[in-house]
Formats: C-alpha cells, structure tokens, sequence
C-alpha cells in the first residue's frame, strides 16, 4: 500500500543525521517571516515614527538583498559550517544591540538594521542545497522540496503568530530579541550537525570563481525570470485583497481571508502532491504554473468576503507545488558546486516579484479597484506561464557537474 504524504514527510524528517538538519533548519529559519514587522514594533515602541520605522526595516531588507549571494557564495566556496558560526552570533548580536544600544533617530539604529540583514544565517539556501546533495532517492528529494514548499506556508503565518504571544508576555524588544537568539541557535546547531555519508563536507572540485556565479547559466537565468514574472501576482493580491474585504465588510476579517489562501496552498500540496514525481520536472512546472495561473483568476468571480475566501482557497492549491517544482529545477539546472548560491538567487528573484507586485499594485487600487488588480495578476500569471513553456526544453537540460561538494 502506498503510503500518504504525511507518512512519507515524517519517515524523511525523523531519518538518522537527516533529521537533525532538517529541524535545526526550521529554528533557524523562524526570524526571517516576522524580522521586519517586529522592527517597525520595535521602533514604535521605542517612541520612532511610521517613517522611521519603515527606514529601518527596509534597509534591513537593503542588507539581507545584498549580504544574502555573498553569503551563499562563501558557503559554496568554504563549506557550510564556518559561516554558520560567524552568522549565527552576529545576528542575534546585531539585534540585540539595535534594541538595547540605539534609538528612533541616532545613526546606529538603521546601521545595526543593514548589519543585521546582511548576517541572516544562510539556513533557507543551506537546506535546499542539502537536500539536493543528499543521498537520498529521486522520489523523497520531490517530498523534501515539497516539505520546504509547505514549511514556507506554514511559517509565513504561524511566525507572526509566535511574535504576538511572545509580546504577550512582554515587550516587542523582548520579542525580537527572543526570536533572534532562537534563529541564532538554530544556526549554530545547523552548523553542528552530522551529514549522512555520501554528503560531501568539502568540494572534490573547487567552486568556479565566475563573477557571476550561477547567475552564468542561461537556464538558471530563464528559471529565475520565471519565478519573479510568478512572484508579481502574489505582491498584487497582496494589495487587492484587503482592500476587497474592505470594500465588502468590516477590515477585521481580512486576516481569516488571508488564511484561506495559505490554507489552500497547503491542502492543495497534501493533496495533489503524491503524483507529481511521475512527471519529469520540466514538463511539470509549465502545467502547474499554468493551473496557478488559472486559480489566480477565481477572484475575479467573487462577490463577498465568504466567495473570495472559497476563491483563494480553491485558487491556491498550486502555489506549493509551484514553489516545489523550482526547488527541483534550482537542484538540476544550477552548476552544483553554486547550489546554495542558485538558491539564494531564486528567492530573490521572488522578493523582488513580490515587491514589484506590492508596489504596482498600491499605484493601481485606486484606479481600477480591487477587481481590476485581480485582472492584472491574472494576466500576469498568464504571462509567467507562458515563459515557462517557451523555456520548457531549456530547463530541461542537467548541469553537469557531479554533486559531491562543499555544504
């Protein structure tokens, strides 16, 4: 009997020297979804304005932009654990002394803010890249990237969660400087963990010293447009929703809206995702990329915050799965001694999709109104699927170096 998607994450997650890893990796991945609300907290708190606060979080996003390839770069070329180490002190050090040593208006408090951005602990990108050197068999690297997909969901809401009981008990400085020394030990102890045999600690061949990086692979370059094209709809939506519910009832129901679209992105991979192994990766991702497109259009039909709720919840179930896909693809098309590079690359290429979403979709809710944003990420996503047909065939071509190298 075939086992169930739970079953099979929970044999992979509690594997010897694989599920040490696997959840420090988790721990140190839990400041990266709430860092920037809790600073804007935080310099509220402290007496700072809206704009001050905005300053600060932003230019810790600036810091985590620009750190973020060359820390990757120097996992790729020194192995995982001595930048573990280095990040994993200074960040929650840089945290703590943006609470404690500086204030709303002194240079320190947006210096610590960028110094601190830069030092995220590389664990997202690490994790990723492990699981593509891991001896594991083709089908459970499909459940791993699947596990990453649906951890994503599930932190982008259940982190902020953490933060507001963590502020019941105390201040938002207290938070924040909680949540950063848990990412910090997360770090340190992603560092120390044992790999399986077959994992490489250090490169059999020495890390390319390419400017470019992976960034030199005409397939990682289609694969990244693909993702920022699909990041679009999202920052879009992000705009166009509660701006729906406001049109259509009281604000305070946005966040139970909202929850049906991670909701439904969850359940959609639970579901759909036992077969998708069968299907080669590259022929795959266009499908479901073209499924996500087609959800992100059933907004369009809604008419009430219970309609918009079944809509984004129905409209949702690929997004994991998409998400999934391009983990697989990073792990084939990159060049892999550049894996954890290729993977920091990628989630950029999502960040700015997003923000650029965010950003238009702001400039355009006045004008057109909530439903003519849906449209547009509608028309967007049409787009991104239509890239990632045409790119078929060029993300189906395998880097070809072998993947016993540093991590």
């Amino acid at each position: 009997m075939t086992k169930g998607l739970p079953s099979r994450f929970l044999d992979l997650l509690t594997r010897r020297r694989v599920a040490g890893p696997a959840w420090w990796s988790v721990v140190a991945r839990l400041p990266v979804y709430l860092m920037s609300l809790a600073m804007v907290l935080v310099v509220r708190e402290q007496g700072g304005s809206y704009a001050q606060a905005g300053f600060v979080a932003a230019l810790y996003t600036v810091g985590m932009a620009l750190g973020s390839p060359l820390v990757a770069r120097r996992v790729d070329r020194r192995g995982r654990r001595p930048v573990l180490v280095v990040t994993g002190l200074v960040y929650p050090s840089a945290l703590a002394a943006l609470v404690w040593a500086t204030r709303p208006g002194d240079w320190a408090q947006p210096v610590t803010a960028l110094v601190a951005g830069a030092a995220l602990p590389p664990a997202n990108a690490c994790m990723r890249s492990l699981w593509a050197r891991l001896p594991l068999k083709e089908d459970e690297r499909e459940i791993a990237y699947l596990w990453e997909a649906l951890l994503t969901e599930v932190l982008v809401i259940g982190a902020p969660l953490m933060l507001a009981g963590l502020m019941l008990s105390g201040s938002a400085g207290i938070a924040l400087t909680t949540v950063a020394a848990i990412g910090g030990a997360g770090a340190l102890g992603l560092a120390s963990t044992r790999l399986p045999e077959g994992t490489g600690e250090t490169a059999d061949e020495p890390s390319p010293r390419s400017l470019l990086g992976p960034l030199g692979s005409p397939a990682m370059l289609a694969l990244m447009a693909i993702m920022a094209v699909c990041a679009v709809p999202i920052g879009l939506m992000t705009l166009a929703i509660p701006a729906f519910v406001d049109a259509h009832g009281s604000r305070g129901s946005t966040g139970v809206v909202y929850a049906c679209w991670g909701v439904g992105s969850a359940v959609g991979a639970l579901w759909l995702g036992r077969s998708q192994s069968e299907v080669a990766p590259h022929r795959r991702f266009p499908r479901l990329v073209l499924a996500f497109a087609v959800g992100t259009a059933l907004p369009l039909l809604a008419t009430s915050q219970p309609t918009l709720g079944v809509a984004l919840a129905v409209g949702s179930a690929p997004i994991a799965l998409v998400s999934a896909s391009e983990m697989t693809l990073v792990s084939t098309v990159a060049d892999s001694r550049l894996l954890t590079e290729a993977f920091t690359w990628a989630s950029l290429a999502t960040v700015v999709g997003d923000a650029v979403g965010q950003q238009v979709g702001g400039l355009l809710i006045e004008p057109v109104g909530p439903h003519g944003v849906f449209a547009v990420a509608a028309g967007v996503a049409l787009a991104g699927a239509a890239l990632a047909f045409v790119c078929r065939g060029l993300l189906g071509r395998r880097a070809g170096v072998p993947a016993e190298c540093a991590v």
